[in-house]
């Protein structure tokens, strides 16, 4: 359990425990965010966005997670990416590759997703007065998504606490990245520490409707990489 041990909050983050965004995806990283988050003692509200996304298995596994980790409220909220296209993921004619991670930024990249996510959430914590959102990026085992970083997590907080009433009157926005210095096998040890049923997670990039994953996408790849180094059974369900 070093990947989470040696990231316990400290007692003056406990006091401040309230209210909370958790973005949730329906995948694991999301997942054991919204396990850190309860354990710290919020009360979670999770966020999850249709956005054009090649499959709806994903914000199925979201309810579920959602209901089965203890959220006191869960919405979905839909917003038309796909639109703009320019990803693998919102646009059918771009193929999801399936040979393994290449180096630079790839087709699967949602162009602004983060952003408009995290600002979306950002909205919906100034209405509940909550003072912290929750996101699961990652920039150790990920895909070299450039909102996945710690400068974009920090940049993005300074935002919203100078664009918001709550920052400026002085009850500022914390922007939570629990799993960002961590080893895939790290999250899901965590996880499995805090009660995460990874069978209820979908992550894959283009599974089908039963939440099925296809085994070959970088999203795949991370998380059967992630298990075996932990050393624990892979609950996926693969076509």
């Amino acid at each position: 359990m070093a990947g989470y041990s040696l990231r316990q909050p400290n007692p003056e983050f406990l006091l401040s425990a309230s209210n909370a965004i958790v973005l949730l995806s329906g995948g694991l990283d999301s997942a054991t965010t919204l396990a850190i988050a309860h354990e710290r003692g919020h009360t979670c509200h999770t966020l999850s966005f249709d956005y054009g996304q090649r499959h709806r298995a994903e914000l199925d596994a979201a309810r579920r997670l959602a209901a089965s980790l203890g959220a006191a409220e869960h919405r979905a909220f839909r917003i038309d990416l796909a639109q703009f296209g320019g990803s693998a993921l919102t646009d059918d004619t771009l193929e999801v590759p399936t040979a393994g991670l290449a180096p630079g930024i790839p087709i699967t990249y949602v162009p602004a997703r983060n952003t408009v996510m995290l600002s979306l959430a950002l909205a919906w914590a100034e209405v509940l007065d909550a003072r912290h959102i929750f996101i699961g990026v990652n920039a150790v085992d990920y895909s070299g998504y450039p909102d996945c970083r710690p400068e974009y997590i920090a940049a993005f907080e300074a935002m919203a606490n100078l664009a918001t009433r709550a920052g400026v009157e002085g009850t500022p926005v914390r922007i939570e990245a629990p799993l960002i210095a961590l080893s895939k096998a790290d999250i899901i040890r965590t996880g499995l520490h805090l009660g995460v049923d990874y069978a209820l997670t979908v992550s894959c990039y283009q599974a089908d409707a039963a939440g099925r994953a296809c085994g070959l996408c970088d999203s795949c790849r991370l998380r059967r990489a992630g298990f075996a180094d932990a050393g624990v059974a892979d609950p996926t369900r693969y076509v």
